[in-house]
């Protein structure tokens, strides 16, 4: 069974992280998608994203790391996903995930979005809490792979 875990991971935190190895227990494989957006100016580049999270994950073997464009339900129906994997943190993140996978479901609604919650340790974890913190020098460490706290250090 494959599924399907996109978002932008600008950058991939220790709560993705989270949620990536609680679905890599049920899904046979799992191909982690990094939507390019060429509308936004990110912190690392949709290529830096996908090999920092290759590394971040090497400790997985039914993981791949790709690029994608577009609409993700049809990502999914084209490269045959059976579901797709979103995370939760906190209450207010459930209003967006129930809007999004209403969305997918509507589309096609042979693929599921299954939710994964995030540990008590991730719950307040996010991208832009850690771009923040990078941004006015702070220690990321707590929050992110140490492959990508590293990247980060060089993103001055």
């Amino acid at each position: 069974m494959k599924g399907l875990y996109a978002g932008s991971f600008d950058p991939f935190t220790l709560g993705h992280l989270d949620v990536l190895e609680q679905a890599a227990k049920l899904f046979s494989e799992i191909e982690i998608v990094v939507g390019i957006n060429s509308e936004k100016q990110g912190l690392f580049t949709p290529e830096e994203r996908v090999i920092l999270i290759q590394e971040a994950t090497k400790h997985l073997p039914n993981i791949t790391v790709n690029l994608f464009k577009g609409l993700l339900i049809e990502y999914a129906k084209a490269t045959k996903a059976n579901a797709l994997i979103r995370g939760l943190r906190q209450v207010s993140d459930f209003d967006y995930e129930l809007r999004m996978a209403s969305a997918n479901r509507r589309l096609n609604p042979e693929i599921p979005t299954l939710t994964f919650w995030a540990s008590e340790q991730q719950l307040l974890t996010s991208s832009s809490i850690v771009r923040e913190i990078h941004k006015w020098g702070g220690d990321t460490a707590s929050y992110v792979p140490e492959n990508i706290e590293n990247a980060l250090k060089s993103k001055v």
